[in-house]
């Protein structure tokens, strides 16, 4: 439904949300920004399943979560999905709703990080993440970088060697360390910003509240980040912006959750809900496809 939204905008808004590097590879891509909306000009791309293809691996190829191409594709398998399948890769989102975009931020139920460069506040990176587990929750708030790594040693925390006995108290940089070969330390205890031995880990609920990137995703941030830098993280299970006139909602939520009380406070809030037909949002609210949608009479 929204493919056929952005056919109908100016010339103006597709050039400005136009991709700045190659398609199909999200993670590699800066996006330029524009009435809420990032991404490509088109909210979906498709991929025919081969034999040897697993959603999981997929997810990497196209710089997605797990979460969310498993959140695109409902009723298909990720681990042996049929050859010949048409697949959906959700290739826009609507911006989390901050007061500044600024700096890195991090909403908690996509499971993505946004990136807003300083020196190019038009544009910004955006990546899948993996985020703390029930019980060690990654934390909400606004924080800082107070500390970048290279080959970080990963101290383990008491909490983990109690749960598994054995393990040494510091694992040295290599490849079976869960750090990877990056980190950012934020003012928020322990919490770090780092890459991952288990990149299929990406877009689930993992870790002991750290958020974890890809390894080609965190060395990218890395070297864009600087000491100092602010990262908000957020709780925004419905984000909604109007694009050309017409309202879109982007829904996230484990599939027993019920968004349609928060999606309804969240367009009300943004005097949105007149122009909202409640049909469509109790559809969306109900599917959660993590892909932006039209509501709009």
């Amino acid at each position: 439904m929204l493919r056929k939204i952005f056919r109908t905008l100016t010339l103006s808004i597709v050039l400005c949300l136009s991709i700045f590097s190659s398609p199909g590879n999200a993670a590699a891509a800066e996006y330029r920004q524009c009435q809420g909306i990032l991404g490509s000009n088109e909210s979906c791309g498709t991929y025919v399943v081969t034999p040897d293809d697993s959603l999981i691996e997929l997810a990497r190829q196209f710089g997605l979560g797990y979460n969310e191409i498993v959140a695109a594709n409902p009723g298909i398998d990720p681990v042996l999905p049929n050859p010949g399948t048409k697949i959906t890769l959700p290739s826009t989102w609507i911006v989390p709703d901050v007061p500044q975009r600024k700096g890195i931020v991090i909403n908690i139920p996509e499971m993505r990080l946004y990136f807003f460069d300083p020196r190019n506040p038009d544009l910004v990176l955006t990546f899948p993440v993996g985020i703390g587990d029930e019980g060690s929750e990654t934390p909400t708030g606004t924080f800082n970088i107070i500390g970048k790594l290279v080959n970080p040693p990963w101290h383990v925390p008491d909490s983990i060697r109690r749960e598994t006995p054995g393990m040494p108290k510091v694992v040295p940089p290599g490849p079976d360390n869960p750090l990877g070969t990056h980190a950012l330390r934020l003012s928020a205890g322990s919490v770090l910003i780092h890459g991952t031995n288990r990149p299929f880990a990406i877009g689930r609920n993992v870790s002991h509240g750290c958020i974890r990137l890809y390894p080609e995703d965190i060395q990218k941030l890395f070297r864009d980040t600087s000491v100092g830098d602010r990262v908000t993280i957020v709780r925004q299970p419905v984000k909604a912006t109007v694009v050309a006139g017409r309202v879109l909602v982007e829904l996230h939520g484990n599939p027993k959750e019920n968004l349609l009380n928060k999606a309804v406070a969240e367009l009300s809030s943004k005097r949105l809900l007149e122009q909202v037909n409640l049909v469509k949002l109790m559809v969306a609210a109900l599917k959660k496809t993590g892909i932006p949608t039209d509501v709009s009479w």
